[in-house]
C-alpha cells in the first residue's frame, strides 16, 4: 500500500452504520431488526468465501456496519413504541412526569404579548396517571413549557412535572412529547461538572455583557455554544457567509485549544504519550466548562481524534480513529446519525485529514510560505468537504465561503483563548474577567465585520436544490471534481471555467440593478400570512407598514432593501398578522416614530408594539393625520370613525393610508373589509380613492365592496398572503375582478417580495422571486 494512502479501512463500517441507523430512524422497530439481522447474516456468508480478497472483507465490513447500525437503532426504537407507553399517549389524560433534563432548555418567542415556549430535553424516568402505579422506564422526550420555571435548568437535574403525552413526530428516538404549564418540581442538583459549567458560562455572558450587543452576542456562543444574546440577524449573516461552525461548539474549538498546549508542549520536549494525556487532560476541562451536552461531547470526540494518532505516533492512524469514533457514537446514540451538526463535524474533520495535507504540501511545493498554505489549505478542505451539507440545508451554495473563512483565521484562535480565560476568571475575579473579555471582544468584532460584509456581497450565495438531492448532487459534482482534477489539464479547464464564470456572472449583477429595482415605489415584502409594506423615503431609509406574523421575514426584507432607518413605523391594526414581527422592524435600525389606530383591540397586540417602541411612544393617529419627507407623502385617510359590530372590528378600524411616492399614489388599505369600504366610498366619494398601486385589502379576502374597488381602478394590485394558508386567501373571483378592470395582479405566495415601479412610460411590477414557503 502506498504510504501516502489514506488508511480507509473502517470507512465503509462506519458510513453504513451511519446511513442504516439513518433508515432505522424512521422505520418500526421490527423492521430495523430484521435489516440489521439480514445484513448481519450476509456478512456471516460473506466470510466464509471473502478469505484473501480486499474487495470481500471491505464488503463483509460494510454488511456488518448495516447491521450493528439497524440492529442498535431498531432495538432503541422498541422504547418508541412501547405499549404501555404508547397507550398513555393516545388516552390523552393529565400524567406525572419524573424525567431528567437531557440538555439546555431553548427558549421559543411566541406571538407578541404572550411569553415564550421552552424546549426542553429530557429522559423519562417514571409515566403515570396521579392514581395508578407509574410506568416505570428510560426513553427520550420532548418537554413544550410555559412556565419560567423550566428556564435555566441544567442537564442532569431530576424533575418531577405533570402534563399531556402528545404522539412525537418521529425520524429520532423521542417518545412522547409532554406539554406542561407549570413549574417543575427539582429533585436534588445535578452533577459537579454540570454546576460547574453553569456557573462559568454564566460568569462569561456578565463579564460579556457591558460589550456590544454584536461582539458579545456572539463571543459566549464561540467559545461555549451559548448563543442566548446573539442577534439573529447576525447569526443569518454567519449563516449565509459559510461562518455557522463558529457560532457553536465544534471540533475547531477543540483544535485551537490543543494546538496551543502542544505548542507550549514543545517546549518540554515531552514524549507522545505525555503530551496525550496532558490534552486530554485539557479536553475534558473544556468539555465542563462548555457543558457535556450531546453536540459538546461530539464535538470533543471529533477533537480528540487527532490525540489518537498524536499517542500512536503514526498520523495515519487519525483517519481510522475517525471511523472508528463515528462508528461508536453513531452506536451508542442513533440520533446522532440525522443531526446536521454531526455531519458537519464529521466532514470537516474528513476534509481536514483528507484534503488539507496534499493540498498545503501542493501550494508549498509552488512557494507558498509554510503558514500561508496550512492557512489556506484547512478553511478551503473544511468548506469543500461540508459544502454539499450546507447546500442541501440552506438551498444556496456559498462563494464568500472559503475567502471569509480564510480572513478570519487570525482572529478565531485570539477570540476562543481568550474567551475561555475570561469564563475561567469569571469566579474568582470578575473585573479580571471583564477586561479580559474586553480583550476578546476585538476579535470577535473582525469575525462579525466579515460575516456581516461577506453576507451584502452581490452574488455572494447561489441558488442551489435543497434537501437530498441537492446535496447528493453537489457532492457527486464535488468528488468527479476531486477526481478527474488529477490530472493538470482537467485542472486547468476547471480554474478557467471557475474564473470565466464569477468575472463573466459578477459584473453583469453589480452593474445591473438588482434588488432593490431603481425607482421603486412601493414594496410588498414575502412574510408569509400577513402584511408588510415599505415606501422609499430616501437613501437607506423608508416608511414601514405593518410588520408580518413574524420578525425574521421582514426583517429579511429591509435587509434586502438596504433600509437602516425606519423614519416612520405606522401599525394599521393590532392583529399578530401585521404586528407580529415588530422586533424585526427594529432589529439593528434606528426608527424614529411609532403610530397606529386609536383602537384598543386586540390589547395585547397593541401592548406588544407599545412595550417594542419604549420610548419612542406608540402614538394614535386618525383621518386628517399626515407626514411628508421627501418626495413621499402620506395621510390617513380612514377609518372616518369608529365602526362596531362589524364582522370583524379590529379589520374594519384598520388605519387606510394614501402614500404618493414620487408623483405615484399608493392605497394601502390594512385589512379593511367591506363595511369600512362602503364608509369610506360614502364620506370622500371616488375620486378621493383612485390609486396607482393598491395593496389589496385583508390578504385578498372576499370581503370586499365592488364599488370600492372600482373606484381605485389600480393600475397594479398586490396581494400580500400566505402560501397554501387556511383562510382560502385570496379569492379567485377578486383577483379576476381586479384583472379585468385592468391591474397587474400579484401576490408574494408565488412570486416573493413585490416592488412596484415608476417608469417613463408608466407603472412595472418587478417580482424578487423565491418566496418563503410559508
Amino acid at each position: 500500500m502506498n504510504a501516502r494512502a489514506p488508511d480507509l479501512r473502517l470507512a465503509g463500517f462506519a458510513a453504513a452504520a451511519w446511513l442504516s441507523s439513518l433508515a432505522a430512524l424512521y422505520l418500526s422497530a421490527r423492521s430495523g431488526l430484521l435489516v440489521g439481522a439480514v445484513a448481519l447474516g450476509g456478512a456471516a456468508v460473506g466470510l466464509v468465501f471473502a478469505k484473501r480478497s480486499p474487495v470481500l472483507w471491505i464488503a463483509v465490513a460494510t454488511l456488518i456496519g448495516a447491521g450493528c447500525g439497524a440492529g442498535m437503532t431498531g432495538a432503541r426504537v422498541t422504547t418508541r413504541e412501547s405499549g404501555p407507553l404508547v397507550a398513555l399517549v393516545r388516552a390523552g389524560d393529565p400524567v406525572r412526569v419524573e424525567a431528567v433534563i437531557r440538555d439546555d432548555p431553548r427558549a421559543l418567542t411566541g406571538s407578541p404579548g404572550l411569553p415564550p415556549t421552552y424546549l426542553v430535553a429530557v429522559d423519562l424516568r417514571k409515566v403515570g396517571a396521579e392514581d395508578t402505579p407509574p410506568l416505570t422506564l428510560s426513553a427520550r422526550a420532548l418537554v413544550l413549557a410555559g412556565d419560567p420555571g423550566w428556564r435555566g435548568l441544567l442537564p442532569g437535574q431530576h424533575v418531577i412535572t405533570r402534563g399531556k403525552l402528545m404522539a412525537p413526530r418521529g425520524g429520532d428516538l423521542r417518545a412522547a412529547v409532554v406539554s406542561v404549564k407549570e413549574a417543575p418540581e427539582l429533585i436534588g442538583r445535578p452533577s459537579w461538572a454540570q454546576r460547574a459549567a453553569g456557573v462559568l458560562r454564566a460568569g462569561l455572558q456578565r463579564a460579556c455583557e457591558p460589550l456590544p450587543d454584536d461582539a458579545g452576542g456572539l463571543l459566549p456562543g464561540l467559545v461555549v455554544g451559548d448563543t442566548s444574546r446573539l442577534d439573529p440577524a447576525l447569526s443569518d449573516d454567519f449563516r449565509t457567509t459559510g461562518m455557522t461552525h463558529l457560532m457553536a461548539v465544534s471540533g475547531a474549538n477543540v483544535a485551537i485549544l490543543l494546538g496551543v498546549v502542544l505548542f507550549a508542549m514543545r517546549w518540554t520536549r515531552a514524549g507522545p504519550v505525555t503530551r496525550a494525556v496532558v490534552c486530554a487532560i485539557v479536553l475534558v476541562g473544556f468539555v465542563i466548562l462548555a457543558r457535556p451536552s450531546p453536540s459538546v461531547v461530539r464535538a470533543a470526540a471529533m477533537g480528540g481524534i487527532g490525540l489518537i494518532g498524536l499517542a500512536s505516533g503514526r498520523p495515519r492512524a487519525a483517519l481510522p480513529a475517525l471511523s472508528a469514533a463515528v462508528a461508536v457514537l453513531i452506536l451508542y446514540d442513533p440520533e446522532l446519525a440525522a443531526d446536521p451538526g454531526f455531519a458537519l463535524s464529521v466532514l470537516a474533520t474528513a476534509g481536514l485529514l483528507l484534503l488539507a495535507p496534499p493540498w498545503r504540501d501542493a501550494l508549498r511545493r509552488k512557494g507558498w510560505p509554510p503558514g500561508a498554505a496550512e492557512a489556506l489549505a484547512v478553511p478551503a478542505a473544511a468548506q469543500v468537504a461540508c459544502g454539499p451539507v450546507v447546500a442541501g440545508l440552506s438551498g444556496a451554495v456559498s462563494i464568500v465561503a472559503i475567502p471569509a473563512n480564510l480572513v478570519v483565521v487570525p482572529a478565531i484562535a485570539p477570540a476562543t483563548l481568550l474567551g475561555v480565560a475570561s469564563a475561567v476568571l469569571s469566579p474568582v475575579w470578575p473585573a479580571g474577567a471583564e477586561f479580559v473579555a474586553w480583550l476578546a471582544h476585538w476579535p470577535a468584532k473582525w469575525l462579525v465585520v466579515v460575516a456581516t460584509y461577506g453576507a451584502r456581497v452581490p452574488a455572494g450565495a447561489l441558488p442551489w436544490p435543497d434537501g437530498v438531492w441537492g446535496a447528493l448532487l453537489l457532492a457527486a459534482i464535488t468528488v468527479a471534481l476531486l477526481v478527474a482534477a488529477r490530472r493538470v489539464v482537467v485542472r486547468r479547464l476547471v480554474l478557467v471555467a471557475a474564473l470565466a464564470g464569477m468575472l463573466g456572472a459578477l459584473p453583469v449583477r453589480l452593474l445591473a440593478s438588482g434588488w432593490p429595482p431603481a425607482n421603486w415605489v412601493m414594496v410588498a415584502c414575502a412574510v408569509g400570512q400577513g402584511d408588510a409594506i415599505v415606501l422609499p423615503a430616501g437613501p437607506a431609509r423608508a416608511v414601514v407598514v405593518d410588520a408580518g406574523p413574524e420578525p425574521d421575514p421582514v426583517d429579511h426584507c429591509l435587509r434586502r432593501l438596504g433600509v437602516r432607518q425606519v423614519v416612520l413605523f405606522v401599525v394599521s391594526h393590532f392583529h399578530v398578522d401585521h404586528i407580529g414581527g415588530v422586533e424585526g422592524v427594529f432589529r439593528g435600525r434606528d426608527v424614529l416614530a411609532v403610530v397606529g389606530p386609536d383602537w384598543p383591540d386586540p390589547p395585547a397586540g397593541r401592548a406588544s408594539v407599545a412595550a417594542v417602541a419604549g420610548r419612542r411612544s406608540l402614538h394614535a393617529v386618525g383621518p386628517g393625520w399626515a407626514y411628508a419627507l421627501g418626495g413621499l407623502r402620506l395621510a390617513v385617510i380612514g377609518p372616518y370613525e369608529p365602526l362596531h359590530g362589524t364582522n370583524s372590528d379590529p379589520n374594519n378600524n384598520s388605519l387606510v393610508l394614501r402614500a404618493e411616492v414620487d408623483g405615484e399614489t399608493v392605497l394601502l388599505p390594512g385589512d379593511a373589509e367591506s363595511e369600512e369600504q362602503d364608509e369610506l366610498l360614502r364620506h370622500l366619494g371616488g375620486p378621493a380613492l383612485h390609486a396607482d398601486v393598491l395593496k389589496v385589502a385583508h390578504h385578498g379576502s372576499s370581503y370586499q365592496s365592488a364599488e370600492f374597488l372600482d373606484a381605485i381602478d389600480p393600475a397594479v394590485a398586490l396581494v400580500s398572503v400566505g402560501k397554501d394558508n387556511d383562510y382560502g386567501h385570496p379569492n379567485a373571483s377578486l383577483l379576476a375582478r381586479l384583472a379585468r378592470g385592468g391591474a397587474r395582479v400579484l401576490r408574494t405566495d408565488q412570486s416573493g417580495d413585490l416592488a412596484a415601479v415608476a417608469t417613463g412610460r408608466g407603472l412595472a411590477v418587478v417580482a424578487r422571486g423565491a418566496p418563503p414557503d410559508r
